[in-house]
């Protein structure tokens, strides 16, 4: 079923008249530019960046496979999560579902634009609870947030069971698919076209080792981001950024990333004969939740070996759990000497 998505829109966003630049409103050659009172001078960076960043989008789309007019940049995938929130959820009324233990930043847009978070539990093993976040929902739900393969907990949902929420739930379903360079699943992409009640978020923090850029991308329908775009502030990604990824898009991850996969599964098997390893969650991610004997003693003794994992102990549903990222092969042998050394301790 197609839905409308003006349904979902907030009043205020529908009737908006978005920022617009003199450029905006001019198609043509122009040579003197005296509309936006920048300086003259040329460094590099004395002119605002495009607003609409389509030489970026067009090198995107071609390497997503996705038209350009289906790509929102957002300044990391944390703006595209609160621009969503601005679009769809009206403050103080609407509410928004999401899995729970997952990335913290949807809760906390949440509270930001003052929308109410309903979190459910994910199933045993981590699975994802269909029909309990359909229950969730109510009159006033905007969006669910699914995040695959999800964070903490390292695990692909089932394409048929999260295609399932995006046909039955009357609102947005948003898949931060931060992860997904890394999983043997297929991404979700290729259903925008015929859902616009879906949203899947992707980013080049991970894989394409860009965090310190700050880039993240909403794969939507085309008026999706129409909406995000008119929301959003006009120069979000700055020039010197866009230079940047757009030199480092044109350099392959396929190595890099088989590297990372090899070196996660080495890990895995290692940590496996550990003593003090209970149990090591299947991943499809650049990382392993991994479930100790005593977390915190484990997290405080890898510290004092200048290494840091991140703690999870205090998660429901991760109690005991330390989230591990794979790193270089020398960062991964540090990683797995100083778990030994601790193991040695805790044996004495």
């Amino acid at each position: 079923m197609v839905k409308d998505i003006e349904r979902y829109v907030r009043g205020c966003i529908a009737r908006l008249t978005p920022y617009s630049t003199a450029r905006d409103e001019y198609q043509g050659e122009l040579g003197v530019f005296l509309d936006a009172n920048e300086s003259p001078y040329e460094n590099g960076y004395n002119r605002y960046p495009d607003p609409h960043q389509k030489t970026l989008k067009a090198q995107v789309a071609a390497l997503k496979g996705v038209a350009a007019e289906n790509i929102f940049i957002g300044n990391g995938s944390d703006e595209a999560i609160d621009v969503l929130m601005r679009v769809f959820c009206e403050p103080r009324e609407d509410n928004v579902v999401a899995i729970a233990p997952s990335y913290g930043m949807y809760k906390v847009a949440a509270a930001i634009n003052d929308v109410e978070m309903r979190e459910v539990q994910l199933g045993e093993e981590f699975s994802l609870p269909v029909e309990e976040l359909l229950s969730a929902v109510d009159e006033h739900t905007k969006m669910i947030f699914l995040c695959s393969p999800n964070n903490p907990t390292a695990n692909s949902f089932p394409r048929e069971k999260m295609m399932q929420l995006v046909e039955q739930f009357d609102g947005v379903v948003v898949v931060d698919e931060a992860y997904i360079d890394f999983a043997d699943a297929e991404s979700l992409k290729s259903e925008i076209a015929q859902y616009p009640n879906l949203v899947v978020l992707q980013t080049m923090s991970k894989a394409w080792a860009m965090a310190g850029l700050r880039v993240g991308l909403a794969l939507a329908a085309e008026r999706v981001v129409e909406l995000m775009s008119e929301v959003k502030y006009p120069y979000n990604i700055n020039v010197a950024t866009m230079s940047i990824v757009e030199e480092l898009l044109r350099q392959p991850i396929d190595d890099k990333v088989a590297e990372i996969r090899q070196q996660r599964a080495l890990v895995e098997a290692a940590l496996k004969q550990s003593t003090v390893v209970e149990k090591i969650y299947p991943s499809d991610a650049n990382f392993l939740l991994v479930k100790v004997a005593n977390a915190d003693a484990m997290y405080d003794f890898l510290i004092s070996k200048g290494i840091i994992v991140r703690n999870r102990n205090r998660v429901k549903g991760c109690e005991g759990c330390l989230r591990m990222t794979i790193g270089t092969p020398e960062e991964n042998e540090a990683l797995l000497k100083s778990i030994s050394e601790y193991e040695e301790s805790v044996v004495r």
